[in-house]
């Protein structure tokens, strides 16, 4: 059975890959992007714990497999959708180097302490 999108208003068929999510592949994506600006905002304010870091990274993997499983599936995508799914993997890579960078931060100088 066909499953429509969950976004309200969208009437699109949910690929088979998506199911678990409920979103056609473009609310998918924009979703992807939503969540991926509000962990960036979070990684860069410099909050997050070691055991929340690797929550975010699980997570970009997670979600960087699925985007590209659903989109290499053999789906017929129109040439807009393409680049939105280019698009939002640029924006994983970007939220993944945003956690790396802050990290660097949070550790402590190696030159700070020195042992006499």
């Amino acid at each position: 059975m066909i499953q429509p999108c969950r976004t309200s208003g969208c009437k699109t068929a949910v690929p088979p890959r998506l199911e678990s999510e409920g979103y056609c592949l473009l609310h998918f994506t924009l979703r992807l992007e939503q969540v991926c600006g509000d962990l960036r905002r979070e990684t860069v304010a410099g909050h997050s714990t070691a055991e929340r870091n690797g929550e975010i990274v699980r997570f970009i993997s997670e979600q960087g497999e699925l985007l590209a499983r659903v989109s290499t599936s053999g789906l017929h995508l129109p040439d807009d959708l393409k680049t939105r799914v280019l698009s939002t993997f640029l924006t994983l890579m970007n939220l993944r180097e945003s956690l790396d960078r802050a990290a660097l931060r949070m550790q402590p100088s190696r030159t700070a302490v020195r042992q006499p």
